[in-house]
């Protein structure tokens, strides 16, 4: 009986050749990574879920702490006095803030905005901060939660609010803030691709997709199973706009007062959203093993036999004691059960061992991005998971590279931009305009500059669309 549930559970489950934002949705809601919460466009991340944020969140603050970022915090609510001094930012922000009016049952003589991003309260901390070039230069990190008030919502993907870092730095130069933008943008890269498997293309923003009062921004995006781009992570230089607008100064070696360069960059919990579509499958989850909570669940067949548990629990020993993050699952559900289940939730591998595996020395390892039986010795096991960890881990980049590589097409003409975007990436050369980036746009249903990589290629001298001349390779695509 528990087998049939199982099966009919994983049935809930839309394919993705039908509809994939449903499928996307039912994986997310099926295997508990997260609930509606009773606030509109608000997610509940349940542990699962969380697990996976808490090894996102773990790896990638070893990498900021290895280039020299310490963390702070600061606050959620900020006076609207603040937002006012950078005008760009304000216009950019304004449609999204969440404002607090009243507190204790009083009107507030001063609105407070919860922050979108917080530019504003960290630039007027580090004007407090920083007076000197020997306080230079400021590297710091938030990890925090941010409110964006979305009217289309999707768990992970977009969200009222969510969970992100946000790093802020300060600087004497614009050099040196535009080698830290660009650096950190390479951390983000590094992490995307050996630890999600997911490979990214990273590049500079158009001026109209550039964040607000920004004079860059750069990015790194992904293709989705769907052909669509996700941006999973973003730098920006904002050279001394928000310090002028926040008077952060310092006193040069020259004695002279000079405004800072300062840089902001992110990723938040939307990088979950993009493992979940670049590598999951109608049956569920794939999770890469480097963020997946469990790593290897056990499942002992025909438990009730002599010597089974005892070994099944030696067996969980053995992995723990090697650092693999290893689940015993030695429930009553029927085999059929556990095996969907664990499939469904994307555990990378699943480990079977019975009273014949006890007699030969053996387990049977399944690979959950291929699901094929493996026998491997008992001896040495731990050593083989990890190393099956590691190239399940190749294996999924290689699957997503592919897929890229395979719905990616160069455009010299805008039909055949036009058929690409419905399929996935279009490489062309653009004119740079905002006008035409409109344009393209509103005749392609929605296909939008995703970013100039840094990687230039000249494949003609005009734009794929105007005609004038050409200004930079740039990838076009629809996206989330």
């Amino acid at each position: 009986m528990a087998n049939n549930n199982a099966q009919e559970f994983v049935k809930e489950i839309t394919k993705r050749s039908e509809d994939f934002p449903q499928w996307y949705t039912d994986v997310v809601l099926k295997t508990d990574m997260v609930d509606y919460s009773d606030v509109k466009g608000c997610m509940v991340i349940k542990p699962y879920g969380y697990g996976v944020w808490e090894l996102i969140q773990q790896q990638m603050d070893q990498r900021f702490k290895a280039t020299g970022h310490v963390n702070a915090y600061f606050p959620l609510l900020i006076p609207e006095s603040l937002l006012n001094k950078e005008k760009e930012h304000v216009e950019g922000f304004a449609p999204e803030v969440a404002w607090v009016t009243h507190a204790g049952g009083e009107k507030l003589t001063e609105r407070l905005f919860i922050r979108p991003t917080s530019e504003t309260i960290i630039g007027s901390m580090y004007s407090r901060w920083i007076q000197s070039y020997r306080d230079l230069p400021v590297l710091m990190n938030q990890w925090c939660n941010v409110v964006r008030w979305e009217k289309t919502t999707r768990p992970f993907l977009r969200t009222s609010e969510f969970l992100w870092q946000e790093g802020h730095t300060a600087h004497a130069t614009f050099e040196e803030a535009q080698e830290e933008t660009i650096r950190m943008l390479g951390v983000y890269r590094d992490f995307a691709e050996n630890v999600l498997a997911i490979p990214v293309v990273t590049g500079r923003k158009s001026e109209k997709e550039k964040f607000a009062g920004a004079h860059a921004t750069y990015t790194m995006e992904a293709m989705m199973q769907d052909g669509k781009a996700l941006q999973m992570g973003t730098s920006h230089n904002l050279s001394d706009h928000f310090a002028k607008g926040y008077d952060i100064k310092y006193l040069s070696r020259e004695g002279k007062l000079e405004y800072c360069f300062t840089t902001s960059w992110g990723t938040s919990t939307r990088m979950i959203g993009g493992l979940i579509m670049v590598h999951g499958d109608d049956r569920g989850l794939v999770l890469p093993p480097r963020v997946a909570p469990i790593q290897a669940v056990i499942l002992p067949i025909a438990q009730h036999k002599p010597g089974v548990l005892e070994k099944a629990r030696e067996l969980l020993t053995e992995l723990q004691s090697a650092g693999v993050r290893a689940k015993l699952d030695d429930s009553d559900q029927s085999a059929g059960w556990k095996f969907n289940q664990w499939e469904m939730k994307g555990v990378p591998l699943r480990i079977e061992v019975g009273p014949r595996d006890i007699e030969q020395n053996q387990a049977v390892v399944v690979r959950r991005d291929q699901l094929e039986k493996q026998f491997v010795p008992l001896d040495g096991l731990a050593d083989t998971v990890r190393g099956m960890l590691d190239e399940v881990h190749n294996g999924l980049y290689k699957k997503a590279l592919e897929l890229r590589e395979s719905r990616t097409v160069d455009a010299t003409t805008f039909e055949q931009l036009r058929e690409g975007v419905q399929k996935g990436f279009v490489r062309a050369m653009w004119c740079g305009d905002t006008a035409c980036e409109l344009s393209i746009k509103e005749k392609t249903g929605g296909a939008t500059t995703r970013c100039m990589p840094f990687e230039q290629e000249h494949l003609s001298d005009t734009c794929v669309h105007c005609g004038k001349p050409a200004q930079a390779l740039t990838y076009f695509a629809k996206a989330y």
